[in-house]
């Protein structure tokens, strides 16, 4: 165990533990998804997430991370973004051995040791992450849902108004222009904690296989980047990751054409899915489901103030 890494403790006869490396990013992967299964009834987590996320420079794995292994086999996992963030599952294979509740202690411990005040986690509304959580004295948050746009429904596109135009990034101009505009959007949500540029570089410009495509821009009369939207590609899933449009420009259809704009793309690439994800501090779930969109996954967001850490 490194010695400035967190100990993972209340772990059982028969298993190890020890902070990730990339090398273990397959197995990583292979672990959620078979969460991600059997609670939601889909696996939707791609490698190229788990590298995105572990790939940005805010993430040390040595302090910020934290797997458990049976044998060679990995059984959970979890890491901690920024203090405020935690993400990570236990197979199902090997739930109900106290696992879960040892990462969700070792998750606020990390956050003390860097400075924070409270740490969350988002868990498939339902499952025994929201009991386990719950029994840990976590509070409910925010509530995310997944939606889908049906393969059978027309993407028509919808229009701009005049001196608006969508068009592809330039990854060598864009980009910080790009992250300002999202962050300027996002930041508006109660509690949401900000991406520094390279961190939301790492985890969606360079993420794996991204292709200036994927990143869908609109531009105001004078030229600026007002409105942006990102699509990630998972198989035959188009993923919209992130939908903004400054606020001085919007009740415009803004976003509404860049959806289109983005799902029409998706398809173009051989998308046969279209999805994304809401929360209920955006308020946009009714638009989305005006587009013809439903819900197939709800999530829950837990909650809990930590103790600052003692010298």
């Amino acid at each position: 165990m490194p010695a400035n890494a967190q100990p993972l403790d209340g772990l059982r006869d028969g298993l190890t533990a020890r902070p990730l490396t990339t090398a273990d990013a397959p197995a990583f992967q292979a672990m959620y998804a078979a969460a991600e299964l059997h609670d939601t009834g889909e696996a939707a987590i791609e490698l190229a997430d788990v590298l995105g996320d572990w790939a940005r420079p805010s993430m040390d794995l040595t302090r910020h991370s934290m797997g458990v292994w049976e044998g060679d086999l990995l059984v959970a996992g979890c890491d901690v973004f920024r203090t405020r963030r935690a993400d990570g599952a236990v197979r199902p294979s090997h739930r109900g051995r106290g696992i879960g509740s040892a990462l969700a202690r070792w998750t606020q411990a990390v956050c003390a040791a860097d400075g924070g005040t409270r740490v969350g986690m988002t868990v498939p509304a339902g499952s025994v992450g929201e009991t386990v959580l719950a029994g840990l004295g976590y509070e409910r948050g925010w509530t995310s849902w997944v939606l889908q746009l049906p393969s059978e429904v027309r993407i028509d596109p919808r229009p701009l108004p005049p001196g608006y135009l969508i068009r592809d990034v330039d990854p060598q101009t864009d980009l910080r222009r790009v992250h300002q505009v999202v962050e300027d959007a996002f930041n508006e949500w109660p509690e949401r904690q900000g991406f520094p540029f390279a961190d939301w570089s790492a985890a969606v410009p360079q993420r794996d296989g991204f292709q200036p495509w994927q990143m869908r821009l609109v531009t105001g009369p004078e030229g600026s980047i007002v409105g942006v939207c990102t699509l990630l590609v998972a198989g035959r899933t188009a993923y919209v990751d992130q939908l903004a449009v400054c606020r001085a420009h919007r009740g415009r259809g803004l976003a509404q054409a860049l959806l289109a704009d983005g799902f029409a793309r998706g398809r173009e690439h051989g998308a046969t899915v279209s999805e994304l994800s809401t929360d209920s501090r955006t308020g946009a779930l009714p638009l989305y489901e005006r587009l013809g969109m439903v819900v197939t996954q709800t999530w829950q967001h837990w909650q809990v103030d930590v103790a600052p850490a003692t010298a």
